[in-house]
Parts: structure tokens; sequence; C-alpha cells
């Protein structure tokens, strides 16, 4: 089974609550066990600076709490590639390289930049006030992210399904021009995903601050959890689990009898205080040993630092080659290669040549044309770009005889026989 390749980012801006252990930490932790998975966590300061520009004691302090805290919950850096996105110098190079293929007209429909309008307007303010740069290039940053490593799937929330999209368009777009360099990622989304409720009953947000800290002291998460809002039930009157904060926060981290449990307990009148102490009983029973490694990792920040840089190196490992191809294929090359460069166009130019490409109906195609450049195949529509790869690296691989499946959506031009086409494939293979 081929090895599949999975990477999330984690911005630091800000302290690591409940909410985001039950829907993020815990489930990628988990994800990043799974056989033939090869994962890649990373530490997104770049973006960070997006929100927290001149703010730069509060990045060190999140860099160091969101790193600590995802050792602390689980994840093991022998087993994954755990990195800051600022150690890996190749990752901005990439940016640069598809912002130069990138259309303004695509960064104009990011749902961020289009909020930030609309926000504006709504107020009576100049269109891009507010508006950095940085917070419009978003989205081609997060593409030199994904595509650095090429990762085949990235867990994001629907919110950022577009993002996901742009940077296939982003890959699509500089494969057409220099070669096949890129993986096209997936958006992966998973609708089971829990979110929390806050303090407030509101989804767990820092925009509400209605958060609990993951790892606060034992007594403050006691305080926190006795502060949740409740209704005016008496002691003995049954209680609703449905839209009950209580009830939601103890499911997140119960066992199914537990849940059971404490919903019977609703139906015969729990009072709120003994419920609210079983609640904070229920949460320190997982989060006490996590949080003494977390406490401990946050009084030696020189271990985590080993610990990324360690990581960095693994990465780079990764990005130094990549970067490296992708600079020659734009044409960033010493000047003595200039003339074996030529030689080599030439003699590419003597092969058979497989051209991708969209047309206006939105839909992917390919054509096959032999040295000479006459057509020898041409495909019918691909709905997205990764079919059309997949149906010409079967070309490549078995032949058009050995590919009756794709005959429907690969015809034979007028004049070309099977025997032609193979022929030219097979050449295609001897050259590689």
């Amino acid at each position: 089974m081929s090895t599949l390749r999975v990477l999330t980012g984690i911005t630091t801006s800000g302290t690591p609550h409940l909410g985001n252990y039950v829907g993020a930490i815990r489930p990628a932790v988990r994800a990043s066990q799974q056989a033939n998975v090869e994962s890649f966590y990373f530490l997104a300061d770049y973006h960070a600076l997006i929100k927290t520009s001149g703010d730069p004691a509060r990045i060190q302090r999140s860099t160091l709490e969101i790193a600590a805290t995802w050792i602390a919950c689980g994840l093991d850096p022998a087993k994954v590639t755990f990195y800051r996105q600022s150690d890996i110098p190749e990752i901005p190079e990439l940016t640069w390289f598809l912002t130069c293929i990138c259309g303004k007209g695509l960064l104009n429909r990011a749902h961020a930049y289009k909020a930030m309008l609309d926000k504006n307007a709504a107020s009576g303010a100049e269109p891009d006030d507010g508006v950095t740069a940085g917070l419009f290039m978003y989205p081609v940053l997060m593409a030199a992210d994904i595509l650095m490593f090429n990762a085949h799937q990235v867990p994001v929330g629907r919110d950022q399904i577009q993002h996901i999209e742009m940077a296939r368009d982003m890959a699509s777009s500089f494969n057409h021009l220099y070669g096949e360099h890129f993986t096209l990622p997936e958006a992966l989304v998973d609708d089971h995903v829990a979110t929390l409720p806050g303090l407030d009953g509101r989804k767990m947000s820092k925009s509400y601050d209605n958060t609990i800290p993951l790892f606060a002291p034992r007594e403050q998460l006691k305080k926190l959890i006795l502060g949740i809002v409740t209704d005016s039930k008496m002691p003995g009157e049954a209680k609703a689990t449905e839209g009950s904060a209580l009830f939601q926060l103890y499911q997140a981290f119960a066992t199914p009898a537990e849940t059971a449990a404490f919903a019977q307990a609703f139906a015969d009148g729990i009072a709120w205080g003994e419920a609210k102490q079983q609640l904070f009983d229920r949460i320190d029973r997982e989060i006490a040993p996590l949080r003494a490694t977390y406490d401990d990792l946050m009084g030696h920040p020189e271990r985590v630092e080993a610990l990324l840089q360690a990581g960095a190196a693994k990465a780079r490992a990764i990005a130094t080659p990549l970067a490296a191809r992708v600079k020659h294929a734009v044409g960033l090359r010493p000047l003595q290669a200039a003339s074996a460069s030529t030689t080599a166009k030439a003699d590419k130019a003597a092969l058979p040549t497989f051209k991708q490409y969209r047309e206006k109906d939105g839909l992917f195609y390919f054509k096959l044309a032999s040295a000479q450049g006459h057509v020898l195949l041409q495909s019918s529509g691909f709905a997205a770009p990764k079919e059309c790869g997949q149906a010409i690296a079967q070309l490549k691989t078995h032949g058009y005889s050995a590919s009756p499946a794709l005959h429907p959506q690969c015809q034979l031009s007028d004049g070309t026989s099977a025997t032609d086409a193979d022929t030219a494939l097979q050449t295609l293979r001897d050259a590689t």
C-alpha cells in the first residue's frame, strides 16, 4: 500500500483551549498513529503575523505553548515531521514562485479578503481599508505550505476548503508551465469533529472570550467549570441534556457508559453544583497527566526548541531538493548550464509530448503529440485535473492498447493507429 501524506498547520496566535483539544488536537494525534500515513504538523508562525502583527512576544509565547501542547497530548516527533514554518526558508521562496503564476482574480475571490471588503462597504470605509498584502496573499502562502511537501490530504474545516482548491489551481498552473512538480492536494473534511460550547453556551472561541484553557492550573480549571452558565432548575428537578453545555462537555471526554450514567443523573434531577463537580473530575482525569508533561516542557523551552530544530532538519531534507528542482524549472540556473539547457530542450522537442490544459467550459483535457507535432490522441473533458493526470499516467505506464477503459475518453486522431500511439508512448518510456 502506498504512503499517504497528510499535512496540518497550527497558527501560533493564541493559547490552546478545550475546544481545540477535542476538535483538532486529540483526533489529529490519533490520526498520526495510523499505518501507511506520513504526517506533517507545522507551527504556522508566518500566518500568525497576519493576525498579531506588532505583538512579537505573543507570537513567541504562543509558539512555545502550542508546541508544548501537541507534544504533551501525545504527538511523537520521532514518528511525524513536526516543525516551525519559519525554520523552512524554502516555503517563502516557493510562495514567490506561486505568486508569479497566480492570477489576482483568484485571490480576489478569497473568502477572508471578500469579508473585509464587505465589512468596509458596510461601514462606509475605503474598500481596502485595513487590508494588508499579507491578508491578501494568505492563500498563496498556504498553498506553498502544502505544495512544498506534496501533501495528498489536508484536514480542514469547511471554511478552509476554498484555500485547498486554490492550492490545486496554483499547482495545476505551475505544472502546466514547468512540468509535473506538485501533487494536487485534496481537502479532508471531517463532519463529525466535535464543537464544544464555551462558558456562556456559545461555541468555545477566543472571539467570544468564553474559552477554558486546556492546561489551566487545576484550581483555575475548577473555577471556570463552576462558572458555566446553567438554567435555574433546582435540585430534584429533571434537567434536559439537549442544549446543555455541561452535558456536551462531559460527553466529549466520557465513555458511552459514563455518558449514559450522566444522562440518567440529569433525568433524576442532579444539582447543578454536583453536575459541575462531576464534569470537572472527568476532564481533570484525562488532562492532569498531560498537564504535568506540558508544565515540564514550558519550564524547559530549550527541549521544545531542540525538537523543532530536529523536525526542521527532517522537513528540509524534503524541501531543499524540491526547491532546487523548482528553481531550475523556472530558469534560475547556473549560467554555465545555459548551453546544456538548450541541448536538453532540443532533445525534449524530439520526443512525443503530452499537453494538459483547461478549456473555457471549465473541463480539463490532454493530447498526445508526436515528435513532429502531429496530434495522436485527444481526450474528452475531465471534471478535475487529478482525473486528467491519472489518465495520462495510465497511458504512459501501460500504453494505449493496454488501456481500453480509457478509449471512450481518449480518441485516436484521424490517420493515427493504435500502433502509432503505442510506439510514441514506448518512446516516452524509453526516454525516462
